[in-house]
């Protein structure tokens, strides 16, 4: 085996294949674990990341906790809002595990049996977290409900998983899992507590009585393979799936992720903050990796209204974020500028990017763009670190494309946000930037314990630790899901491989890139396949565009539809001296139509002439969870969209 890259491995980059059966170590430029990387007996690259930490059967999430409150007792794990408060409060490892374990008491006290499953409908908050583990001290599977759902989506999730105990937020929430209990034959049974009812506490009442042993013998009974939590999938397609996902898959993703980024969850301060939904996998993911963290603390918000304050008040060493924050921050913070003031902030724009750039260059930058950098890092990037909390070094960004101006821009004002991929069956993340391996416009190598390839036809394939077990009651889907045909590397046994639906290719660096989803591939009438999400990617970074949807299968041509972003449009109208105007107005208003016109010119300039956008629309209303139209994890339900949009899809294709 040889270190750094080979020639021969750059020879069919292009084509994705490489020299068969030969595999080589990429001198890794970080802290972490080395890469391997190899070529498939037909070409097809595979990389990994081998496992630093074995799996070991006591591996549970009871037994992560446990080890953090031995290990550093005092010192705090969980931050949250005290009630009704601005203010921080901390509780430290110890208080926090003795906490859970008595409402794993309440939980046993209300009937519930080893493998039972409760479920938690709630925004990110601290009793989300207290739930969730006192759910798995008892012995039990956690089911998550996003806090969007709707109570057909509740009901599903519901009865698929066969919940026995539900534990909402708020009133309104309440109210319609009630409604389901009383109105659904199936959830008859189903037991319903408030968060606003003091469930918390008649929990801990109801298990006051019960010894500690009982507790003790559901903990100890567990082992890494039994089943953790069913996470319901966003469903853009069809009703959601239950991904089972074991305390093996939660607990030694952890521990090998630790490893490979000791910097950012092991060594120093490690101060995380986290307002994502918990319903989310990626929320749970970190949430578990603070607690198998040696002294890190996770700061849970449910209120995103305030984040800045919830920066400068809790003050995150990173976070987990979606692109859209990012685009959001830059677009407030572009349009907001007037003047001299814009004028300035455009200049340090170029200069943190073309800084940047130069990282990745041989020589570095040069000595006049670090004085460029030097003079705008007073007047823009301090203030911007600022707006973080001042002591934030990294951001992890998943759930899209960040794109690589805006990558580029941060890490230039010195803000270094490291994109990853993964999917709610590989338990969150797989594959990740490292801090000091940074290569922006790419999704990073495996993490530690982590495999992808390339199928055939472009298809990303996972293997690794974090990869789930089966989908709920549904073994035709989990029988589709894994490529067990394909071949085992030479002195390696048999691994399973999922099927992703994402198109991506493997670099000779090992890089993962992602070009688009395989479903969603658009084939125009005139045979030209086109991903959307190179285009949809590039148009919603604009600030007045919010959501875009790119259509055209089957069409002559690529056409889009586009929604406007309410909260920017007010913004941007004063701006330009125009009257305020409805979201519906601006759909119909010549200025408002010239500059998407414009934005549309300037995204077709990253794909040919034949995958370009030739003809859009812009729609008068949004794309939301609450119509439809979006998961809860923001993304865009296509196949209802473009259901719902047939006429206005048609419009498109009837202009000359």
């Amino acid at each position: 085996m040889s270190t750094g890259v080979e020639e021969p491995f750059a020879e069919s980059r292009e084509q994705g294949r490489f020299t068969p059966g030969t595999e080589f170590t990429v001198a890794a430029p970080h802290s972490g674990p080395a890469t391997v990387f190899r070529a498939l007996p037909d070409g097809r690259p595979e990389t990994r990341s081998p496992v630093q930490v074995p799996l070991e059967s006591c591996m549970t999430t009871p037994w992560a906790l446990a080890r953090r409150a031995r290990a550093t007792p005092d010192l705090p794990l969980v931050a949250y809002h005290a009630e009704g408060s601005a203010d921080w409060r901390e509780q430290d490892a110890a208080a926090f595990r003795a906490r859970v374990r008595q409402v794993a008491a309440g939980y046993i006290a209300q009937g519930l049996q080893a493998g039972d499953r409760i479920a938690i409908m709630s925004h990110t908050r601290y009793e989300w977290m207290l739930l969730d583990f006192a759910a798995w001290e008892a012995g039990l599977v956690s089911v998550p409900i996003y806090e969007t759902s709707s109570p057909a989506q509740a009901h599903w999730i519901l009865t698929d998983a066969g919940v026995r105990l539900v534990v909402a937020e708020t009133a309104p929430m309440t109210d319609m899992l009630c409604s389901l209990a009383r109105d659904a034959p199936e959830l008859s049974g189903l037991t319903v507590l408030s968060l606003q009812q003091d469930a918390i506490g008649r929990l801990i009442a109801a298990g006051a009585q019960l010894p500690a042993s009982a507790v003790d013998a559901r903990a100890d009974a567990l082992t890494a393979d039994d089943l953790a939590t069913i996470v319901y999938t966003s469903g853009t397609t069809g009703s959601p799936k239950g991904t089972e996902l074991t305390h093996g898959n939660l607990v030694h993703l952890s521990l090998n992720s630790i490893e490979f980024l000791p910097q950012i969850i092991r060594d120093g301060a490690v101060r995380n903050f986290l307002f994502l939904p918990m319903a989310h996998v990626l929320g749970r993911y970190i949430m578990v990796a603070i607690v198998c963290s040696p002294h890190g603390v996770i700061g849970l918000s449910p209120d995103t209204r305030h984040l800045l304050e919830d920066f400068a008040a809790f003050k995150p060493t990173f976070f987990l974020a979606v692109p859209r924050v990012f685009e959001k921050i830059f677009n407030a913070a572009d349009t907001r500028a007037t003047g001299a003031r814009h004028l300035v902030f455009r200049r340090a724009v170029r200069a943190a990017v073309a800084y940047s750039r130069a990282l990745d260059a041989p020589g570095g930058p040069s000595a006049a763009l670090r004085a460029r950098r030097a003079l705008y890092t007073p007047l823009v990037y301090n203030r911007l670190r600022r707006l973080f909390g001042g002591a934030i070094e990294y951001v992890i960004c998943g759930g899209g494309p960040l794109g690589e101006e805006l990558g580029h821009f941060f890490r230039g004002a010195g803000v270094t946000i490291l994109e990853g991929y993964g999917l709610t069956e590989t338990a969150a993340p797989c594959t990740l930037n490292p801090p000091d391996g940074q290569h922006i416009g790419t999704v990073g190598v495996p993490l530690t314990g982590s495999a992808v390839r390339i199928a055939a036809d472009g298809e990303i394939l996972i293997s690794g630790v974090g990869l789930f077990r089966a989908y709920h009651n549904n073994p035709e889907a989990t029988a589709a899901a894994f490529a067990d045909d394909e071949p085992a590397w030479p002195g390696l046994p048999p691994e399973h491989w999922f099927r992703s639906g994402d198109l991506g290719t493997i670099d000779a660096e090992g890089l993962l890139h992602i070009t688009g989803r395989k479903k969603e591939l658009i084939v125009t009438a005139g045979g030209k396949n086109v991903s959307p999400a190179v285009l949809e990617d590039r148009l919603g970074r604009h600030p007045l565009i919010d959501q875009v949807l790119v259509v055209g299968d089957g069409r002559p041509c690529i056409g889009a539809l586009i929604t406007l972003d309410a909260e920017m449009l007010p913004l941007w109208l004063h701006h330009q001296g125009l009257a305020e105007m409805t979201p519906a107005q601006a759909a119909q208003d010549p200025h408002v139509h010239q500059v998407i016109a414009d934005a549309v010119a300037d995204a077709n300039r990253a794909v040919s002439r034949a995958e370009s956008i030739r003809t859009f629309t812009v729609l008068p209303g949004d794309f939301t969870v609450a119509n439809g139209l979006l998961t809860p994890s923001l993304k865009i339900r296509r196949e209802v969209a473009l259901k719902r949009f047939a006429p206005e899809i048609d419009a498109l294709y009837a202009r000359p």
